[in-house]
């Protein structure tokens, strides 16, 4: 049994070294053109930035250490440039010529390459990708030789971890987005958070611009804006994504879509004898039913394991399972974390979902260093399923993500999580932990306890209803919306004619900080008659949905009574 395995790293080697596990007898043979079969490429910002102090560290495995271990026959510099499936063969660029190598079964792990834009200039040799231990290298060694300034063209995740990176060894940095925000993935509302951290970190965001041109000049480069600006730059980092690296084996008869290789449950191409893992392969979204790569070491690996059971134990061998797309940045002091379906995904699928705005401590506020998790999650209308959830915050937002994605797996309902046994001490956590906060709050909403406004109804919530504010009067005049009634919410109770007089014939529409004291007083308002509902997340997401609207959104001054329904007298504001 030969088993010929066409790319390392994740996907690759995680399949060649099952089924050595599996099978002492077969001969595998690992084909990757690069230098390095198995090393640790998500740990490569961390070295350029001087975490990582030893490159040769991010060598996960050499093909020594293969043989040695697994008795692997390791090929590096070893390029596949065509298969002939039904010959069962491949033909393989080397060192020493071309060769052509008979096969049992294949793996394809290809992996993706770095996109490449049509902008002029970006074959500048101050141009580089982040892909590989040589690209890591590169940077590190551009630093080191007097690098000053440096532009991320891209701020995804891997444009982010560069970007801190560059600017913790001292440069000036500037990330270009085309997309309206950072990390496109995440809501608005969280991004913000981002961008704020990158800011006080010193990087320069331009998002919601392309970059149109790179200059190349004898000291340094310029990169060119949609707008005019002009960054200089004495090294440029092209993060805009990467696509399939499929063309040989899409040229063969593998069956593409897109570029990335369909296959079945169990990995298996439309080529017999031919299996596909990795970032290269299409998935389902399992929330969504959408089809796309999905490009993370954790579900390529996993996937590797269960392509080489079902290729020598076929009998015994599991579905892959269709990735979430679980995925945390760090950045600065902040991690951005997320899992499942995004809200402008929901919405362009047609799935009727509500949303959750949550701002829980991570453990208990009354032990040192309690900070908050900025939680949003999707749930589906009607019976609450989970469909997706997001973080920001400075700890605790991994386990929360992790939590939400077992329970998204597990398609569990956000009611289900009230009932979930977490650990819980004050260095830890809360004796109501965020995500069993996430559950009451979903409950409640689903039982009709609750109603939520969000921050995009403002416009129409302007126009149309009354806002009652229910801070503190030193809290409203720090920031509140035009027009809003201002009472606090333990006076409610003693104040509803003046909620009634200001309202009218209107709704009511609360808001407190973060959503906590809203509620509260919509319980108040419901139980005595009133159409309610409140914000959700408070003017802590209202603030950061707006962004930089939120200064000539928000007025300041002491508290003021809203304009009573059908008065004549327009409101004015007490600086």
């Amino acid at each position: 049994m030969r088993i010929v395995v066409v790319g390392g790293v994740a996907g690759g080697m995680s399949c060649a070294a099952r089924a050595r596990r599996l099978d002492e007898q077969a001969e595998i043979i690992v084909l990757d053109r690069g230098e390095h079969v198995s090393f640790a490429n998500c740990g490569l910002p961390y070295y350029v930035g001087g975490e990582i102090t030893d490159a040769a560290k991010l060598l996960v495995q050499t093909p020594a250490a293969l043989k040695a271990a697994l008795n692997l026959d390791v090929r590096t510099r070893h390029d596949v440039t065509a298969l002939n499936a039904a010959a069962r063969q491949v033909t393989v660029s080397t060192p020493d010529g071309v060769e052509v190598l008979d096969y049992d079964a294949l793996v394809l792990s290809p992996g993706a390459q770095a996109v490449r834009p049509p902008i002029p200039g970006l074959d500048s040799p101050r141009v580089h990708t982040l892909r590989t231990v040589g690209d890591a290298t590169d940077l590190h060694g551009a630093v080191a030789e007097g690098a000053r300034r440096a532009v991320v063209l891209g701020a995804g995740f891997i444009g982010l971890e560069a970007a801190e990176a560059l600017a913790g060894r001292g440069l000036e940095v500037s990330v270009v987005e085309l997309a309206p925000h950072v990390l496109p993935p995440l809501e608005t509302e969280l991004a913000s958070l981002v961008t704020a951290e990158l800011g006080r970190l010193g990087i320069a965001v331009h998002d919601g611009i392309a970059a149109t041109a790179v200059e190349p000049g004898a000291d340094h480069d310029t990169v060119v804006l949609a707008d005019g600006t002009r960054l200089a730059a004495d090294l440029i980092v092209l993060s805009v994504g990467v696509r399939p690296d499929t063309a040989v084996f899409e040229a063969a008869g593998v069956a593409c879509e897109r570029g990335a290789i369909v296959t079945d449950e169990h990995g298996r191409t439309s080529l017999p004898g031919v299996w596909a893992v990795g970032d290269a392969t299409v998935s389902t979204d399992p929330v969504t039913g959408l089809r796309r790569p999905v490009a993370l070491a954790g579900p390529a690996n996993r996937a590797g394991r269960l392509v080489a059971d079902d290729i020598l134990w076929p009998e015994q061998a599991r579905p892959i399972p269709q990735p979430l797309g679980t995925a945390i940045v760090r950045v600065g002091g902040l991690a951005a974390a997320l899992t499942g379906a995004n809200r402008a995904t929901l919405v362009a699928q047609g799935i009727d979902h509500h949303t959750l705005h949550l701002h829980p401590n991570q453990h208990a506020g009354y032990f040192p260093g309690a900070t908050q998790v900025h939680l949003v999650v999707h749930v589906r209308a009607g019976d609450g399923l989970l469909l997706g959830a997001q973080a920001v915050g400075a700890d605790g937002v991994d386990k929360r993500i992790d939590v939400l994605a077992t329970a998204l797996r597990q398609q569990l309902t956000v009611a289900d999580l009230v009932d979930l046994d977490l650990a819980y001490a004050p260095p830890f956590g809360n004796a109501k932990d965020p995500i069993t906060m996430v559950g009451l709050v979903g409950e409640n909403l689903l039982s009709g306890a609750t109603r939520l406004w969000y921050p995009w109804d403002l416009d129409e919530i302007l126009r149309s209803a009354l806002v009652l504010d229910a801070r503190s009067r030193g809290e409203f005049a720090s920031g509140h919306l035009p027009g809003a009634l201002n009472i606090p919410h333990t006076e409610l109770r003693d104040r509803l004619d003046e909620v009634r007089a200001a309202a009218g014939d209107r709704p009511v529409r609360v808001m407190c900080a973060s959503g906590v004291r809203s509620y509260l007083a919509h319980r108040v308002l419901a139980e005595t008659g009133f159409d309610s509902a409140t914000l959700s997340g408070g003017i802590l997401t209202l603030r950061a949905a707006l962004g930089d609207r939120a200064d000539s959104v928000l007025l300041t001054g002491d508290a003021e009574a809203a304009q009573p329904a059908g008065s004549e007298q327009p409101l004015r504001r007490r600086s």
